[in-house]
């Protein structure tokens, strides 16, 4: 299952060169999620459950500063540029921040016992049906629908058509390239790399979806059964050309399913109107993972699975204190300090003393960054590396 570039070891090679193994390589791509938005000062979330305790201790060394990986590097090619070193934080969408590589790092690290190099590449923003749209499933086809409002606006549909051809795959493209770049000088990102035993390409891991989820003019029927079916064949096309071009035919793939919000069926009443839409697009992004040619070789990991239902219920309170605040402050012309008191007061009231902790230490983004979460994002990253793990066992 695993592609192997190496040499063959020679009659009466050392027993020391006959014990070494490949470098075992993964791929991480996505957009913004895959990047990461979890604030490392959120870590002392994870050790405040007993639970997740456990993971915060292989995140830290024993004076909490955050650990540096001897036998995991990372390449990682995102909005800035190339940034490449020891596994560590400060590889997610900025220096101050991690994605699911940390713990994926760390947890195939543990499970394997082998040397490992990520290789990372992710935007935010970016979508499936253009982006990362793979050479095997054509041009981006524009709707009826699109059409008829293209022409209503009276814009030029030519212009329009040629822009999206010039943007159809770019990041496909810049995907595969940094890729082939990074493997034909390991030497250069992993120090103790060992040209004569060579790499195994070992596996990828797609965490995307919130551009294609959110987009009705792509997808005009998503709210009904089946309205993001063409997300599903262009995933397949997918799996099927980054094996072709990084020349892998059967390169273990995991689908991270996008999952903000966690499981439809705890969704709150503000929350209702998005089941039908969120549990269509889950369910088109894991479909690749079933279908027989990619059998023992793709899995969907729902990403639900890891999502925080206490920092969720808290946040949702919060809106509806901020709501309460905002009107407050506008009704008596409040700015700067004075606006913000109000607000501290009305937490003051809501909330206890444990759960502000909660707050103000597990959240650093929005809803859709997985609340910038280091306890979800880290949970997220263990469940790819298991998946993974598992697959290289079969």
């Amino acid at each position: 299952m695993l592609l192997l570039i190496a040499g063959v070891l020679a009659p009466g090679g050392s027993s020391e060169a006959a014990n070494r193994k490949p470098l075992k390589v993964f791929l991480l791509v996505g957009q913004s999620n895959m990047q990461g938005h979890a604030q490392v000062r959120t870590f002392e979330h994870i050790g405040m459950d007993p639970d997740t305790a456990p993971l915060l201790r292989e995140m830290q060394d024993a004076d909490g500063t955050p650990r540096v990986c001897e036998d995991v590097w990372i390449s990682y090619l995102s909005t800035g540029g190339v940034k490449e070193g020891a596994l560590t934080t400060g590889f997610g969408a900025d220096d101050n921040k991690i994605g699911p590589e940390l713990t994926f790092g760390i947890t195939m690290e543990k499970m394997l016992g082998e040397p490992i190099l990520l290789i990372k590449a992710a935007w935010g923003g970016k979508s499936l049906h253009t982006d990362f749209r793979p050479p095997s499933a054509g041009p981006y086809e524009f709707s009826e629908a699109q059409l008829e409002k293209f022409e209503k606006q009276g814009k030029n549909f030519k212009e329009i058509q040629a822009s999206k051809a010039e943007a159809t795959g770019h990041y496909y493209r810049l995907t595969i390239d940094h890729v082939k770049t990074v493997l034909s000088d390991i030497e250069r990102v992993y120090p103790d790399y060992d040209s004569k035993t060579g790499y195994e390409l070992a596996g990828l891991v797609w965490f995307q979806g919130w551009n294609d989820m959110v987009d009705s003019g792509t997808y005009p029927h998503r709210d009904q059964p089946g309205g993001y079916d063409d997300y599903s064949k262009v995933m397949a096309h997918l799996i099927r050309d980054l094996r072709k071009d990084l020349s892998a035919p059967e390169l273990p793939f995991v689908i991270g399913v996008m999952g903000v919000g966690g499981p439809v069926d705890q969704y709150g009443p503000d929350k209702q109107r998005y089941k039908s839409t969120h549990q269509g697009f889950r369910s088109a992004m894991a479909a690749p993972a079933e279908l027989p040619e990619f059998e023992g070789t793709v899995a969907a990991v729902l990403t639900e699975n890891f999502w925080d239902m206490e920092l969720n219920e808290l946040t949702e309170r919060d809106a509806v204190v901020k709501q309460e605040a905002k009107k407050i402050q506008s009704e008596k012309k409040l700015k700067g300090k004075e606006a913000q008191a109000v607000l501290e007061e009305l937490r003051e009231k809501e909330f206890s003393k444990d759960e502000r902790e909660i707050l103000e230490k597990g959240i650093s983004n929005q809803g859709y960054h997985y609340l910038g979460s280091a306890k979800i994002m880290a949970g997220i990253g263990v469940g790819f590396a298991e998946a993974m793990a598992e697959m290289q066992q079969e």
